[in-house]
Parts: structure tokens; sequence; C-alpha cells
């Protein structure tokens, strides 16, 4: 169990790197634009990849009616978030000494680890959420008003996960050095839950 304690411990303290490094990333590339715009997203706010990139893109954004970046005070999830993650991670730590102390059972760690995937969907689908209100909620007096085929307005929501075509541009959106952090965090967290269970298996 004190094995499976330490790598309690360790594991939410991964998730400080997301203080530090962006949570996800969204590029856009056209001909235009040989050297393709990117989108950092921190857990408290937005950052261009380069020093001009989200003026590019709220500039390209303009025409099409789409409303421009928020800044980090428009959106209460950029104060929360960072709150979130500060309690998640002095909990874990917490748990994990109460376990090396055989104070809490491997149960904890699982805890810990669900309660963490939990808030993490929620977030996933928050981020959902906002990136369909920003493709979707559109100035009604863009200078372009752009359709589809079936004459409906076009949107122009940038995918979750993966790629997609919109007009003439190639955009992407994945995970970040950030998230990778919190993946390994989270990872320790269940291996300690794993190696808990055997050890106790094994006392028994």
């Amino acid at each position: 169990m004190k094995k499976a304690s330490i790598a309690m411990i360790i594991g939410p303290l991964f998730l400080l790197g997301l203080y530090i490094f962006p949570l996800w990333n969204i590029m856009l590339g056209a001909p235009q634009y040989p050297d393709p715009l990117g989108l950092n997203i921190h857990i408290n706010g937005l950052q261009g990849v380069s020093e001009f990139d989200i003026q590019n893109i709220d500039g390209l954004n303009h025409y099409i009616g789409m409303h421009t970046l928020p800044k980090a005070e428009d959106m209460w999830e950029f104060g929360t978030f960072p709150m979130v993650i500060g309690i998640m991670v002095a909990l874990g730590v917490l748990i994990g000494i109460l376990g090396y102390l055989d104070k809490v059972s491997y149960k904890w760690f699982l805890g810990w680890f669900l309660l963490m995937s939990i808030l993490g969907l929620l977030g996933m689908y928050d981020f959902n959420e906002w990136l369909v209100d920003y493709g979707t909620n559109l100035d009604p007096n863009a200078i372009m008003k752009l359709t589809n085929p079936d004459g409906s307005p076009m949107t122009y929501k940038p995918p979750l996960l993966g790629h997609v075509k919109m007009l003439n541009f190639d955009v992407t959106s994945l995970p970040s050095t950030g998230a990778w952090f919190m993946f390994v965090g989270m990872m320790l967290t269940l291996a300690a839950a794993f190696m808990g269970w055997k050890s106790t298996k094994t006392q028994k």
C-alpha cells in the first residue's frame, strides 16, 4: 500500500502542469496563411500561438459575424477552472498521504480518479457548448452571409477534437501539453488504485 500511496501523491501533482501549459490547441491553416493561425486554450484564458494570432483570428471572424474571442474576465470558466484544479490537486495529495499512513483504503484513490474524470467530462461538455455558441450565434449584420447548399445559414463551429474543413480553412483541434500532463497524472492515480487493490488482496 505504501507504493500505491506514493503513486497517489505524485499523480495529482502532474495536474499542476495545467497552470503552465495550454490544455487545448486549435490551428487554422489556409493558402493565404503559410504559417497557420493558432489558439492555445489555457485553464485561465486564451493565448495566440504567435503574437498576432488572436488579432488575425478576430479580424477574419468579423467578416462572417463571429464574436471576438473572449478575454479571461468574459468567461466564468477561466476563473473557476484554476480553483477546481487546485482543490483536486490538494485533495489527491491528501488522500495519498492518508493512504500512506493507512488511514484510508485504495477505494479513495479510485474515488478521486472517478471524480476527476467526471469533472473532466463536464469541462469538455462546457467547452463544446462554447464552441457551438461561438460558431453559430452570428451577427445578422455581418459583411459576409454564407449559406449551405440547402439555403440554411452556414455555421463555423470548430471541432472539439480532430479536423474539419471550413471554407478554405483547415481547422484542427487537439489536446495540448497540459492535457497530457493531466492524462499522465490521472493514469498514475488509476495505477495507484490498482496497486492498492492488489496489495489488499495479497494481504488477505
